[in-house]
């Protein structure tokens, strides 16, 4: 066979693999990208990506995004933390309910408000806050638990506090049947708490668990 042959057989024969030339792009080199070739490299990228969540992310989430470390994304997010403080912008960064989100300074809570609120009163109830005070401290707790220690039935209350999403429902105790609660991982981000030790130091002014105790059998007497 003549050179000529060859080639032109060569052109007949059915292409079995895509080449580089042939157009086609292999889809994990869609996912792929250099993160040094974005403006501001890794930490303009978590600021672009924590601008649209709605919820704190997990470092861990954040590093498979963005391809990097865990440990360089757990850095370049506390320095990016220190900027906006030592810059004193409107807004932060933090560390809440085990992830990272951005969050209007405190100090700006009575502008935000208005604005939010534009005059209108949304705030809970004097029996609301002392009821979820209650499970925060208590949980998990039944209704006849903190009904004893607020001296009220607290029934209509808790359907509230269930209804704004602050309290849920944990599970049931062997024995007594009754549903026990506790507080909500949107409340932890709403208190600005990482964990429930972050709470503050108001356990010991609670009646102890053997007072509440002997409340409920003189209730049920």
């Amino acid at each position: 066979m003549t050179e000529s042959a060859q080639q032109a057989e060569a052109v007949r024969q059915p292409v079995t693999e895509a080449s580089p030339q042939s157009g086609e792009v292999d889809p994990d080199d869609q996912l792929a990208f250099d993160i040094d070739a974005f403006p501001g490299g890794v930490r303009s990228a978590l600021e672009a990506v924590l601008m649209v969540v709605d919820e704190p992310v997990a470092e861990v989430e954040l590093a498979a995004v963005l391809e990097q470390p865990v440990d360089d994304i757990h850095d370049h997010l506390v320095v990016l933390e220190r900027e906006y403080a030592a810059q004193l912008r409107g807004f932060t960064l933090r560390h809440v309910a085990g992830g990272w989100r951005f969050y209007s300074r405190s100090e700006f809570a009575p502008v935000v408000e208005k604005f939010v609120l534009d005059g209108q009163q949304a705030k809970l109830t004097q029996a609301s806050l002392e009821t979820l005070a209650v499970i925060a401290y208590r949980q998990p707790v039944s209704r006849s638990r903190v009904s004893a220690v607020r001296g009220v039935n607290v029934d209509g209350v808790v359907r509230t506090l269930l209804s704004r999403g602050l309290v849920e429902e944990v599970g049931e105790p062997e024995e007594s049947g009754a549903v026990l609660y506790g507080t909500t991982t949107y409340f932890m981000q709403r208190m600005g708490l990482d964990s429930l030790d972050d709470l503050p130091a108001l356990a010991p002014y609670l009646p102890d668990v053997d007072v509440i105790d002997e409340l409920i059998e003189e209730g049920h007497a």
